[in-house]
């Protein structure tokens, strides 16, 4: 449900067109969000806190990948890709969830980013993920 809690799970059903099996968020340019857990480290570091990375409301937390001025790249999550169409800029949840978060997370892509599944599939924990060519 939208504004409800967010629900952790090892793996996902994506659906082309659409985003996550049984998420609030169906289609549109927004079916999906991505942060990057680098990124999240760094601001609770810089906010000396500790506030889980499900606070930022994003459907996937990845590594190893820099999400920063990436409009109009493929991601690829296991078998599955995603187009991203652009950064989430953070809202005021994020200081209910913790004060300055907002703020800090304005700069250089750090809210994350969204963007359109294109693949059809199942994705887990763990699974590679990279930009594609």
């Amino acid at each position: 449900m939208r504004r409800g809690p967010m629900d952790g799970a090892e793996s996902a059903r994506l659906i082309a067109g659409r985003g996550i099996a049984g998420n609030a968020n169906q289609g549109g340019r927004r079916q999906v969000a991505v942060i990057e857990q680098e990124v999240w480290e760094r601001l609770m570091g810089r906010l000396e806190a500790s506030l889980s990375p499900a606070a930022r409301r994003a459907n996937f937390l990845v590594s190893g990948v820099s999400l920063a001025e990436s409009r109009g790249r493929v991601l690829q999550v296991g078998g599955c890709r995603i187009r991203i169409f652009g950064e989430t800029r953070p809202c005021e949840r994020m200081d209910e969830a913790l004060p300055g978060l907002r703020e800090a997370m304005s700069a250089d892509w750090g809210g994350g980013a969204f963007g359109e599944v294109l693949d059809d599939g199942e994705v887990n924990v763990g699974d590679e993920v990279r930009w594609a060519e």
